[in-house]
């Protein structure tokens, strides 16, 4: 048995968890100059309108983010991967419709803003891209797990 079988109590650590993870989304998207819609939309302070947008932003800041997506996905990825049960608990926090929006976001945005760069080493552009496509790739999965689990396997049970 893995560790949630063992201990119980973790699903309720999890649920704590869940905010903090869909709080990273946020602080991508606001990082972006992107709003998130939904339940934790937070109204903007008048002078906080910033004009940094992903196509705008420091090359190290673009890195930095597509880094910081690209480890979040793979480890959700991972996690529901060995252990799908924990998505009942991710559902709770609406987390498909969450992930969907951030998505619908921020990819585009970020992949946009990866193309028009101009690049003093090619290599970089390279890394960044493959990142984000795997971000998106892993997102796209993980979507597929949750579904799954929460959708499709009640019904054929």
């Amino acid at each position: 048995g893995n560790i949630f079988t063992q201990q119980p109590s973790y699903f309720s650590d999890l649920d704590e968890t869940l905010p903090t993870v869909l709080q990273v989304f946020n602080n991508i998207l606001h990082k972006c100059g992107l709003q998130c819609e939904g339940a934790s939309a937070e109204p903007q302070k008048l002078e906080e309108k910033v004009s940094v947008t992903a196509g705008n932003m420091p090359l190290q800041e673009l890195k930095d983010i597509v880094l910081y997506l690209c480890d979040t996905c793979t480890t959700l990825w991972a996690f529901l991967d060995v252990f799908p049960l924990a998505c009942q608990t991710f559902q709770k926090h609406e987390f498909c419709y969450r992930l969907a929006s951030f998505y619908e976001l921020a990819i585009p945005e970020l992949e946009s803003a990866i193309k028009k760069r101009h690049y003093e080493d090619n290599s970089v552009f390279a890394d960044l891209w493959r990142r984000i496509s795997h971000s998106r790739k892993k997102m796209i999965e993980v979507f597929h797990i949750l579904i799954n689990q929460v959708c499709l396997q009640p019904i054929l049970e």
